[in-house]
């Protein structure tokens, strides 16, 4: 018998028809199974940032003062009570807020600030508030702050009083009416050689002020802001700002630190390619919605979105 080397015609037939059925849906399927892990790891990732973008948000939003949340349409807009904005009718693009002190008040071993204004010891210049330590509270502020800020920047809010957040927390820039202490909010300092008592740190007193006996100390606002909007895209960058007081005039300009101008305001980055930022208020509850979209399955037929919403209580 004499040895075969070669393929017979039929073999080589049978090659070719299974090498033409792998090439017409072989291929076809790696390449579903791809664009399908593809779109996995892309939901993966929008999934997992957005969520952390609106924990993030809704961490801060939760330690504010209720009254004081306000929204804007854009940078250096008019402000509007969050409650009584209409988010069909305007595209708000900035959300703004009071936040109290919560490292403060949770102190290491004991409260910083006490939260209580003994009634009985105040009077219309000094307010003391037992078991408080205002030297600590100042250390903390510094440290917080990246030495730009000090108890002295700080502000009272009372628990209980009735305030109007176009007005009363400095976002419309009329500082008279906050130095005045009219406001809701009261800028204050610590008094030389005690450590539980507060005064003004504007020239007034507390006469003719309501004082609660409940109060939050605050030393800094916070912005959520949309940036870097992109027309063609449609995306933008949700940014976060803090470390600037509404309700004082730290760069002598005549206004209100505002956090587009205010010196020694903080900014970072919550994320990128953020589609849409949207919130509204019903009552003291703020829910917000951050969408997010990829660019990556842009070339496959359509950009892959979706959207996270948080309710803060």
């Amino acid at each position: 018998m004499k040895n075969r080397f070669a393929f017979t015609i039929i073999e080589l037939i049978f090659v070719i028809v299974v090498m033409g059925i792998l090439a017409k849906f072989g291929v076809g399927f790696i390449a579903q199974a791809y664009k399908g892990f593809l779109y996995e790891n892309v939901n993966h990732t929008l999934q997992s940032e957005s969520e952390q973008a609106v924990e993030f948000i809704a961490k801060k939003l939760e330690y504010r003062i209720k009254d004081s949340v306000i929204a804007r349409t854009k940078i250096g807009g008019a402000p509007e009570p969050i409650g009584s904005i209409n988010p069909a009718a305007n595209k708000y693009t900035v959300l703004e807020w009071i936040g109290v002190d919560n490292d403060g008040f949770r102190g290491t071993t004991a409260p910083y600030w006490s939260g209580i204004i003994d009634l009985d010891s105040s009077s219309a210049s000094i307010l003391t508030s037992q078991d408080t330590n205002t030297t600590a509270i100042d250390n903390l502020i510094e440290k917080l702050s990246n030495k730009n800020a000090t108890i002295a920047d700080a502000a009272l809010y009372f628990v209980g009083s009735n305030s109007d957040a176009k007005t009363d927390y400095g976002w419309s820039g009329n500082l008279a009416y906050i130095n005045s202490q009219k406001g809701a909010i009261h800028p204050i300092k610590s008094v030389a050689g005690n450590s539980t008592q507060f005064q003004s740190s504007t020239g007034s007193n507390f006469s003719g002020v309501d004082v609660y006996e409940y109060y939050k100390l605050a030393w800094t606002a916070y912005a959520i802001v949309m940036t870097n909007y992109d027309k063609v895209e449609k995306t933008g960058t949700l940014k976060l700002y803090y470390n600037y007081q509404p309700w004082l005039d730290k760069d002598n300009d005549g206004l209100a630190d505002q956090f587009n101008k205010a010196p020694n305001v903080k900014s970072s980055i919550i994320m990128e390619n953020v589609s849409d930022f949207q919130f509204f208020s019903v009552g003291s509850i703020v829910k917000i919605k951050v969408c997010t979209k990829s660019k990556v399955l842009k070339k496959d037929g359509g950009d892959y979105s979706l959207c996270k919403e948080k309710t803060i209580f």
